[in-house]
């Protein structure tokens, strides 16, 4: 398993062959490139859009339980 971890700027596998993958993908400069800008297009910009709807609206979590009644 592999994926490009935009906090390191560049691929990490989670397992021995997703090491060997991630070391392959990140051989390549321009490819490595392209992936960093598009995490900049894309991912920055949608996170800053949907965050005040997702990651900034928490709710505390709730003490009791309510259990149906049959």
């Amino acid at each position: 398993f592999t994926r490009f971890d935009s906090d390191v700027g560049h691929y990490v596998g989670f397992t021995r062959l997703g090491e060997m993958n991630a070391e392959h993908l990140n051989s390549d400069p321009a490819k490595m490139e392209y992936k960093r800008t598009a995490v900049d297009r894309y991912c920055r910009h949608n996170y800053e859009v949907f965050a005040p709807f997702s990651v900034e609206r928490r709710v505390p979590p709730s003490t009791s339980q309510s259990l149906p009644v049959h």
